[in-house]
């Protein structure tokens, strides 16, 4: 059976799993959230298929893509899918709602299950994620929260989200904390990042607001939607503050595995913007190699972020609300935390 991403319009809470039946490689780069790869051709058996079909002869390439097919079916069939029950109901795609799908679809039928190929596959979705995200402004009342790097944002927007107020946590989604040692295991690709955003953005209600940390347009090496960036710019802003020997011990503790690993201290710190010159950066990995890590987190934040900071234009805007932390304690972090859910409760939306 096909369903159009019409029919979906209400989520694909409807089907048991959804089963993205594409190579690996075009799964890494983007997937339907929620998607499982069960892949009917591997990348190799891709290019081989499609040279065939290119070069030689569309009939070679059918039957031999049909051979692959038919053997990784069997595979999945007889591994992840072998305790199916019979009344399971998957979704499949691939990338227009082809060959691929249609075929896997098929066979799943004929074993009995209720299967449903999405019409129009990756392909339509993907226009209609670009379409969410850079043709239509978001409807959404924004809270920023912003300071200064190592000031706890990260740790205070998980507090608030185990409070029950609405989040977006965008470095999460970009698997990636910011600076230019927040990877968190490799940023996905900017597809990927746009699809996690979509339906985290799906998955707000508008009628409540959302606290977001304040980002740049950039996080690591993805974009934010100008339009979601717009939103961002136009909220209102909690402004946290905590004395510079707080953030520094903060920060040492979340650097420390980065900071004795000089190797990979080296690459990172030659990313930094700006260039600070090879005498600086012989000198911060000299601290690193030395186990001087909280000096070299106050060199950090005295010469690079800190300035980057203030150039932004960020630091000295007037905030709505100023939270001024003795220290990034769990008793400190709570009462700002506290603050932050009153502030959000007194409904103080502009243009009211």
């Amino acid at each position: 059976m096909l369903r159009t991403l019409q029919d979906l319009s209400g989520g694909v809470a409807g089907f048991d799993q959804v089963i993205d039946v594409r190579s690996p490689g075009e799964f890494a780069e983007d997937h339907l959230p929620g998607a499982v790869n069960l892949p009917v051709l591997d990348d190799d058996e891709r290019a081989e298929v499609g040279t065939i079909y290119a070069q030689s002869s569309k009939f070679d390439a059918r039957r031999i893509g049909a051979a692959h097919i038919a053997r990784n079916v069997a595979a999945h069939l007889e591994g992840p899918l072998r305790h199916k029950i019979g009344g399971w109901s998957p979704l499949l795609y691939c990338w227009r709602g082809g060959q691929r799908s249609q075929a896997m679809g098929l066979i799943l039928a004929q074993v009995g299950w209720r299967t449903t190929v999405l019409q129009g596959g990756y392909r339509t979705y993907r226009r209609g994620v670009v379409a969410r995200l850079y043709d239509q402004a978001p409807s959404l009342d924004v809270v920023l929260l912003g300071g200064p790097t190592g000031v706890g944002k990260t740790d205070l927007l998980a507090r608030l989200a185990a409070r029950g107020v609405q989040t977006l946590d965008l470095e999460a989604l970009a698997a990636h904390r910011g600076s230019v040692f927040g990877e968190m295991g490799g940023q996905p690709s900017q597809k990927l990042f746009e699809s996690r955003l979509a339906a985290a953005l799906d998955a707000l209600d508008a009628t409540r607001p959302v606290v977001v940390e304040a980002e740049s347009s950039r996080i690591g090496e993805r974009f934010l939607p100008p339009a979601l960036w717009g939103a961002m710019q136009a909220g209102r802003r909690i402004e946290l503050c905590a004395p510079v020997e707080a953030r520094v011990a903060a920060l040492a503790r979340a650097y420390d595995p980065v900071a004795r690993n000089p190797d990979q201290l080296a690459e990172l710190l030659g990313r930094l913007p700006g260039r600070h010159g090879r005498k600086r950066l012989d000198a911060w990995l000299a601290m690193a190699r030395a186990g001087e890590i909280e000096a070299l987190v106050a060199e950090l934040l005295a010469e690079h972020y800190d300035p980057a900071y203030r150039r932004s234009g960020r630091e000295g805007a007037s905030p709505s609300l100023l939270l001024e932390l003795e220290d990034l304690g769990q008793g400190a972090q709570e009462v700002a935390a506290k603050a932050v859910v009153d502030f959000i409760a007194c409904g103080d939306r502009p243009g009211r």
